[in-house]
């Protein structure tokens, strides 16, 4: 019976030649020492991979190297696994490697493992139940607290029965990886073949990828499409995080790509030499990091010089967790919540580790305001999309985020962004414009309270007007337009804002004259109705109304605002029963005649033509009339021939 495929990935954690490769041989049949010098010196160099059946269902084992020298490349490894099987050999008993690499797996969040007492051929009973008992004290207060501690020869297979059963047990209680994230490989090696190209090798940390699917070989961005996957060495038109594969680009050079670099999918990463960290110093080392360290950093495959600066304080002592940024010789690819590494330059020893927070364009001010607090928040998001999305919603403020670019930010794909977004509309967290903006709720009441109090502002300075136009209203907020319509169809929806005569007002708001401005409007509306088609101008209605300039071009404004006149461009007023009189003449001809010549215009209305081509050109504006050259027909209608 075939077995079945799941993205779980295991691997061996231990002291140097402890029995780490021989057992994965016992259990895969597989030989992870494949270069000469792992053969000829008999330890591990480089990492293996092989396939495992447990109970049917197919899982990686990921075989690290276990010298001190090669502490880089046990953590390239470690990033990738689900679970471990830490290697205990029982003549040695527990060694320095045993101890770090159990450090560096609790620092990557590993909560899963069993423990492989091996080389039980070598020595007798008591000394095996001396070594279990160190273990369990050892053991005691990490993850493998009281996990099972099972003796096996890679020689006799003595133990394989039971060993088989609590591998079995361990991969049921380890959940497999999500695959509906954004396809990430960190490279653990490459090579060519012939006829076939380029072909790439690691555990991606997310997503999947498809044969045939676009991807991005960073830092050097080179562009490429996925020709064939293999997946535990088995051809396959589909990867997912957690699984070792192997990918297929034919057009890259292999010479240029090396360990630490990352594939991905285009549009979400980019390298960056800064990165905001939330770190952990182990309790039971005597260290203290002291700003601006000099100190080795890993992540996914890559393992790099970086200063550490930290947010808070000049140092951090043995068992303290703090926020830290860190600046790379070199820039890398991560991703928020990637799990890091830090060890010391020299001697060499791990000192702590934790998840990367986000990218920085350059160092942060950590005497900023709330720069901690902030950070602080972020780290906590980050550990999930939905609460990520929501922390890169509220940072956006009332400018709101589109869901492409919350998307990029989370490094999450579009349609989960959508359905997050969706959610946390329904549960009022956030308001959903069109065109895929989306704004926090905090934000948009915030908003809202910023824009009822502009209206209150101008109802206080301008009693007498029914409200504020809208392009003014833009101005005064600083929202962008989409988010203004849409903060406003709130307000109007809760009625608390209102539209009078084509401007904005609060609900309560009733305009409040004065008896001389209502005398002064009226003079006015009475010149503009007698002239209906030669409307006065400012310093004409100051002669004929007896008003100063001031008065009448208030009357002016007042009267327009309340659309019982209408601006014409460039600079002209007419009452509003004129325009609707002139649209009324202007449409009876051209349905009468099929068009009208622009300069008959003036001599239907008994007007100059001063007057009567701003009111064509105000009426080809607002959709009624269409020009050709200096001929005018109705929008509807279509021009003869």
């Amino acid at each position: 019976m075939a077995s079945t495929h799941i993205n779980i990935t295991l691997g061996t954690a231990g002291h140097v030649d402890h029995g780490k490769t021989a057992l994965v041989k016992l259990l895969t049949g597989c030989e992870t020492d494949r270069l000469r010098e792992e053969k000829e010196r008999g330890m591990s160099i480089e990492l293996g991979f092989a396939p495992c059946v447990v109970a049917g269902q197919e899982v990686g084992i990921v075989d690290v190297p276990g010298h001190e020298h090669f502490i880089k490349t046990m953590v390239a490894g470690a990033t990738g696994m689900d679970a471990v099987i830490l290697v205990v050999a029982a003549d040695d008993g527990i060694m320095p490697q045993t101890r770090e690499h159990l450090d560096i797996l609790t620092l990557l969040g590993i909560r899963h493992g069993i423990v492989a007492l091996t080389k039980i051929d070598r020595v007798g009973p008591d000394r095996i139940a001396q070594v279990e008992a160190a273990l369990r004290d050892y053991l005691a207060g990490t993850f493998l607290d009281g996990a099972p501690i099972l003796p096996i020869s890679n020689v006799t297979g003595d133990g394989i029965d039971a060993f088989l059963g609590g591998l079995k047990a361990l991969v049921a209680s380890v959940r497999p990886k999500a695959a509906d994230g954004i396809f990430r490989l960190p490279v653990e090696r490459t090579f060519s073949i012939r006829g076939h190209g380029t072909v790439v090798t690691g555990i991606p940390i997310a997503g999947s990828a498809r044969v045939g699917d676009e991807v991005v070989l960073l830092p050097h961005e080179m562009q490429g499409r996925i020709t064939g996957l293999q997946a535990y060495g088995h051809d396959t038109q589909a990867a997912s995080a957690g699984q070792c594969v192997a990918v297929n680009v034919r057009h890259w050079d292999a010479k240029g790509i090396e360990r630490g670099n990352v594939m991905t999918l285009p549009g979400f990463f980019e390298p960056s030499a800064w990165y905001v960290c939330r770190l952990r110093l182990l309790p039971h080392e005597t260290f203290a990091l002291k700003n601006a360290a000099k100190v080795k950093f890993h992540t996914g495959t890559s393992e790099l010089q970086a200063t550490s600066y930290l947010i808070r304080g000049d140092r951090a002592r043995a068992g303290e967790t703090c926020l830290i940024q860190v600046k790379l010789e070199q820039p890398v690819v991560a991703g928020p919540g990637d799990p890091f590494i830090l060890r010391t330059l020299s001697p060499p020893m791990t000192v702590g580790g934790g998840r990367i927070v986000e990218s920085a364009p350059q160092r942060l001010r950590r005497n900023q305001p709330g720069i901690h607090e902030d950070l602080s928040a972020r780290a906590d998001a980050v550990l999930e999309d939905t609460t990520f999305v929501e922390y890169a919603l509220a940072s956006a403020g009332a400018a709101g985020a589109s869901d492409a670019d919350v998307s990029r930010r989370v490094k999450a794909r579009l349609p989960r962004v959508q359905e997050i977004l969706k959610q946390f509309a329904a549960e009022g967290r956030a308001l959903l414009l069109p065109g895929g903006l989306a704004i926090h709720r905090s934000a948009a009441d915030a908003a809202q309270g910023r824009l009822v109090g502009l209206l209150a502002d101008f109802h206080r300075g301008s009693p007498e007007s029914p409200g504020m136009d809208q392009d003014g209203l833009l101005g005064a907020s600083g929202l962008a337009r989409s988010v203004l319509d849409g903060l406003l169809a709130l307000l109007k929806a809760a009625g608390k804002v209102v539209e009078r005569s084509g401007r904005l007002a609060l609900a309560e708001h009733r305009e409040q004259f004065a008896d001389k401005d209502r005398e002064a409007m009226q003079r006015v509306e009475d010149l503009f109705r007698q002239r209906p088609f030669s409307p006065p101008t400012i310093a004409e209605i100051v002669g004929a109304a007896g008003i100063a300039e001031a008065e009448a071009a208030k009357a002016v404004r007042l009267l327009t605002e309340q659309q019982r006149l209408i601006a014409v461009p460039p600079d002209l007023v007419f009452h509003t029963d004129a325009v609707a009189r002139a649209r009324e003449i202007l449409t009876e001809h051209i349905r009468k005649e099929g068009q009208l010549e622009s300069v008959k215009f003036k001599y239907l209305l008994d007007t100059t033509r001063r007057f009567a081509i701003p009111l064509l050109d105000y009426f080809d504006r607002i959709g009624v009339t269409r020009a050709v050259g200096h001929t005018r027909y109705l929008r509807a209608a279509r021009r003869p021939g």
